[in-house]
């Protein structure tokens, strides 16, 4: 199978009102966009910034905590911007770092499995095809929600491996295979990356999306190898001939798959397994691409020689870094970022073991990322977006005390996701998203004319004042009670109060005239005392329904203008 086609189909116009937004949610091949013709050509050559990996010792105030927090959380909250605004950036960063404990496994939620009561977990019972779909629809709500609790830097890096170490629930066709994945990638997240390679590499999930499970010393199957060459590890390189690509060649590609012979996987105990009879037993030979090392037979731990090989070449950590950066900073690397910051970087990244821990601390606490050119750059992801609109506007979600309730919403959240074409657990092809690796658009490709509508549906759904209602649950967004958590003062000055929601909503400061058009969306026409007088008559009569309703109505006209401004769509 070539799991590097990536199927486009005609993006057709998107005019459904916010109402049909459940609806259109049930879609489970969501319409693709092919390039827009505004999207770049090229890459800039010029150095965005200087700045280096000198430790940031600039101002720090909520500002500075809201744009680290940003890029490390899936939306970060006013009270965590706040309380990280009164912290320090170490104390911060110690916080984000500390993975916080195990979560517990998915739970059935449906009729449908009978193999385990509702509210108890599937992830032990035996492989039932007539159970996949609803336990793998379980295993994604699951895995959202862990996502939106997260308030560490884990769940980003969850994702960074989702990523990075690619398989498709779809293709594997087991979940219980798919939790196993996911446990791994999560357990693992800030660890060591030679260390989740190594265990990756014989993962059941693993062996069966690409075929490591098929692989024998009469027919090596090439697909592992190949993609942990190029896409897991050292990269491909320029092209200097035929099957040569610096980093590696076809013939390493070859004794890779060789290496990697009589792996298989175990329905029963959901792990990878070894049979000696169908190793290939003989010496592999690779080029001078890595030294012309020779692996010679090592049985089960063959594949541990082989990792360590390729993590023993410097480009391993370069290209890892490299996608670190594109994370977390900015997809642009010029020469000057290369040499600043991703060469030492990589440098310590080796010194370390291959443990990413120090060296997303060093990234995150440096004057490059607090770099005026690395804030509001970077474009949301469709998870950023979806899961950062719930957390930023504290829209309430339904508790484990109604675990069906739960993991509906969870549920409906992933189908959204999808919709704006970035489906959890199933990304479109081995190499990830297209907007991590896809050059010289990158994560433009995030906006185009199917995903930005389906946006602004988003928005405006939760901002009606029926919301959308799942599984007897309603998600809406509260203006009011948002703004009733403000200082007294803040909540009653109609500037103080877009501020507030702009210091939590937007990447950087707005400009006068973009205050001025948001201050015409909550009192178009009107002078600010307006608003102060209809607050305060609110605030004396809290269960006077028009009163209420009348700041209600202006505060979601303030925020339906924010959430479809451009700069709400960065990060």
């Amino acid at each position: 199978m070539d799991r590097r086609a990536f199927l486009r189909k005609p993006a057709s116009a998107l005019t459904a009102p916010a109402a049909a937004l459940a609806e259109s949610a049930q879609q489970t091949n969501p319409p693709a966009e092919t390039i827009s013709p505004y999207a770049n050509k090229t890459l800039p050559t010029l150095p965005r910034t200087n700045a280096g990996l000198t430790a940031y010792t600039g101002a720090w105030g909520a500002a500075q905590a809201a744009h680290l927090l940003r890029r490390c959380l899936f939306g970060p909250t006013r009270a965590q911007i706040a309380a990280a605004a009164g912290s320090t950036l170490t104390a911060v960063l110690n916080g984000l770092l500390t993975a916080p404990a195990a979560p517990a496994p998915p739970l059935n939620v449906s009729a449908t499995d009978t193999s385990v009561p509702i509210g108890q977990t599937w992830v032990t019972q035996a492989f039932d095809q007539n159970f996949e779909g609803v336990r793998r629809s379980s295993l994604r709500a699951w895995w959202l929600g862990q996502l939106l609790a997260d308030g560490t830097l884990q769940g980003k890096m969850w994702l960074f491996w989702h990523n990075h170490f690619v398989i498709e629930l779809a293709d594997i066709n087991d979940a219980r295979y798919g939790y196993h994945y996911a446990e791994l990638l999560r357990g693992q997240a800030l660890g060591n990356a030679k260390q989740l390679c190594k265990d990756v590499t014989v993962a059941p999930a693993m062996l069966r999306y690409l075929n490591g499970n098929q692989s024998t010393a009469t027919a090596p199957n090439e697909n592992y190898g190949r993609e942990l060459l190029e896409l897991f590890t050292v990269g491909k390189g320029p092209l200097i001939s035929p099957g040569n690509y610096t980093n590696y060649t076809e013939a390493d590609v070859q004794a890779a798959a060789r290496v990697l012979t009589g792996w298989r996987d175990n329905a029963t105990t959901i792990a990878g397994y070894y049979t000696a009879s169908r190793h290939d037993t003989t010496v592999k030979q690779f080029s001078g691409a890595f030294q012309n090392q020779a692996i010679p037979n090592g049985g089960d731990q063959e594949y541990k020689t082989l990792v360590d090989m390729i993590f023993g070449q410097a480009e391993t950590a370069r290209f890892l870094v490299r996608k670190l950066y594109r994370w977390f900073v900015y997809y642009v690397i010029d020469a000057t970022t290369e040499q600043n910051i991703i060469q030492p970087l990589a440098t310590q990244l080796q010194q370390n073991g291959f443990n990413v821990g120090p060296v997303l601390r060093t990234l995150l606490a440096s004057e490059h990322f607090f770099d005026v050119v690395n804030v509001g750059c970077y474009i949301k992801s469709p998870l950023d977006f979806s899961l950062g609109l719930l957390r930023q506007l504290e829209v309430a979600q339904p508790t484990s005390a109604n675990v069906a309730q739960q993991y509906s919403v969870w549920d409906y959240f992933n189908s959204l996701t999808n919709l704006q074409q970035q489906y959890l657990g199933d990304p479109p092809n081995v190499a990830g998203w297209p907007a991590y690796w896809q050059t010289p658009q990158f994560n433009e490709l995030w906006i185009n004319a199917v995903t930005l509508p389906r946006r602004n549906q988003v928005s405006d759904a939760l901002l009606t004042t029926t919301g959308v209602t799942r599984s007897g649950f309603l998600l809406i967004i509260d203006p009011v009670a948002w703004v009733q958590s403000l200082p007294a003062a803040t909540a009653q000055d109609p500037n103080l109060l877009i501020q507030a929601f702009v210091d939590v909503l937007m990447p950087f400061a707005l400009t006068a005239t973009q205050l001025a058009f948001l201050n015409d969306a909550l009192l178009p026409g009107l002078p600010d005392f307006e608003w102060t007088d209809e607050w305060n008559q609110y605030l004396a009569a809290p269960t006077n329904v028009a009163k209420k309703n009348a700041v209600a109505t202006k505060l979601r006209a303030l925020l339906k203008t924010m959430l479809s401004q451009a700069e709400y769509q960065l990060s």
